[in-house]
């Protein structure tokens, strides 16, 4: 197996295992420790995973964020409920920004039926939703395409949100620590911020285990917000910090 497909099958395995030992992966390839050291390190360089003792892992952290396959698999029922409530907060005729998040992405599907609408996104699965949808004036953001997070980042992506407004944007944060929200990448947080200047409702949806992480960048204080939507009720202490910090949260919880 050459090279590439085999890093290529260790990241596919990983999205579905989240995380694996050196002594597995050389069995299940058929290569040495050394070999797979060696692959590991490549896609650590990469951004795709983090190596941890033994092995390596594409589990978030404090400095890592997940490849995107691999939160598209996390919370996925709760992730749900936020976009299906979050729908409510559109108007037909108005236009509306959906960042890189699977949690905010998750809207897309939604939007058929609020048509007419204009959809700025750099999320390229809500691109390819809604490309050729009727009803819907799709502005893709340019950019340089990052397999990792699946959508466009960069200096074009950051040009074209400083000369565009809307009515409404739906992000989402990879951390909630206190009563404010961070990000791994400080590329990802400059495309997210400039979303919230160009806006005029901000929403943010993140489901309830991104509460008491913290990530390297600071992103911005959730009462920036209009309002965030998660999926559970923050346990007391949590939920008093929020409230004295003036958040305004909404919980959709799970009916059943």
């Amino acid at each position: 197996m050459k090279s590439d497909n085999r890093r290529q099958g260790i990241m596919d395995f990983l999205v579905d295992a989240g995380a694996a030992s050196v002594d597995d992966l050389a069995s299940r390839f058929g290569v040495s420790r050394m070999t797979v050291h060696r692959d590991l390190d490549e896609l650590e360089e990469s951004g795709f995973l983090r190596k941890v003792r033994g092995g390596a892992s594409i589990q978030p952290s404090s400095l890592f964020e997940s490849d995107f396959r691999y939160r598209q698999k996390q919370a996925i029922g709760e992730k749900v409920r936020l976009a299906a409530a979050a729908v409510a907060m559109i108007e037909p005729g108005q236009t509306v920004i959906i960042d890189d998040g699977s949690t905010a992405g998750g809207i897309a599907r939604h939007l058929a039926d609020l048509k007419p609408l204009t959809v700025i996104t750099n999320n390229l699965a809500v691109i390819q939703d809604l490309a050729g949808a009727g009803g819907i004036n799709l502005i893709a953001l340019g950019g340089q395409y990052s397999k990792k997070f699946h959508g466009f980042f960069g200096l074009l992506a950051e040009a074209s949100l400083r000369s565009l407004r809307a009515d409404v944007a739906f992000l989402s944060s990879s951390a909630i620590h206190g009563a404010s929200a961070f990000h791994q990448d400080q590329e990802v947080v400059q495309a997210k911020r400039l979303m919230m200047a160009a806006a005029t409702r901000k929403y943010l949806l993140v489901d309830h285990g991104k509460f008491g992480r913290s990530a390297l960048h600071f992103l911005t204080d959730l009462k920036a917000f209009d309002a965030v939507f998660t999926g559970r009720e923050p346990e007391p202490g949590m939920r008093a910090t929020l409230d004295a910090a003036g958040v305004s949260l909404t919980v959709v919880a799970d009916k059943d």
